[in-house]
């Protein structure tokens, strides 16, 4: 093999190690944009949270109990997912796929749970079309669940991946990614929960 040709294979294999490390920035970027709309989500819902229109207020519908459960399954499923990436930097396929099988599970439960939430409110009269407040309650907590629903569904898929190739760099880069973005969900829930449930209950 020529010297050109052991340069030109280092060169490519060099560029591949660092595509994972750039792909995480650029990730970390992605976030950054979605802390923008978050941001904004939260902004508008602050200034439309008094405008009931003679409809109800968070105190009237809000379930704190049940909301509770529901925040509880998302914290327990970030923990899970810690698991999963300890479990992948001791190269454990097996022990990757369990976690991330129980990680998928409390994220569904979570989803259902707000599904449930949203159903029986539009049942009661309550829907997005009510009120204000209601429009950028139904606007906030419907867009945070389906980024929850889109982590469910690559979630799935890398689990597919992770189960016919295994532990791949590139399966790595896509569970390291999937952890900020799984992370930053639980974050805004917490938010989510604070301002708009419990000062909404009070």
């Amino acid at each position: 093999m020529s010297t050109d040709t052991l340069t030109h294979s280092k060169a490519h294999d060099h560029g591949h190690h660092d595509a994972g490390p750039n792909k995480v920035f650029g990730f970390w970027i992605y976030l950054m944009s979605d802390c923008i709309l978050f941001s904004c989500l939260f902004a508008t819902y602050a200034v439309l949270v008094n405008n009931t229109a003679g409809g109800p207020s968070g105190k009237d519908i809000f379930e704190l109990p049940f909301v509770l459960v529901e925040t509880f399954l998302l914290l327990f499923s970030s923990i899970t997912y810690g698991f999963a990436v300890i479990a992948m930097n001791k190269g454990n396929k097996s022990q990757v796929m369990s976690w991330l099988v129980l990680t998928f599970l409390f994220g569904a439960g979570f989803i259902g749970m707000e599904l449930y939430e949203f159903h029986h409110l539009i049942a009661e009269g309550f829907g997005p079309q009510r009120s204000g407040f209601l429009s950028a309650f139904f606007t906030l907590v419907g867009t945070h669940g389906l980024h929850v629903t889109s982590g469910l569904i690559w979630m799935a898929v890398m689990m597919f991946h992770i189960s016919r190739r295994g532990l791949t760099s590139a399966n790595r880069t896509r569970i390291m990614c999937l952890s900020l973005f799984w992370h930053f969900l639980d974050i805004v829930w917490i938010c989510v929960f604070s301002v708009v449930y419990l000062m909404g209950a009070m």
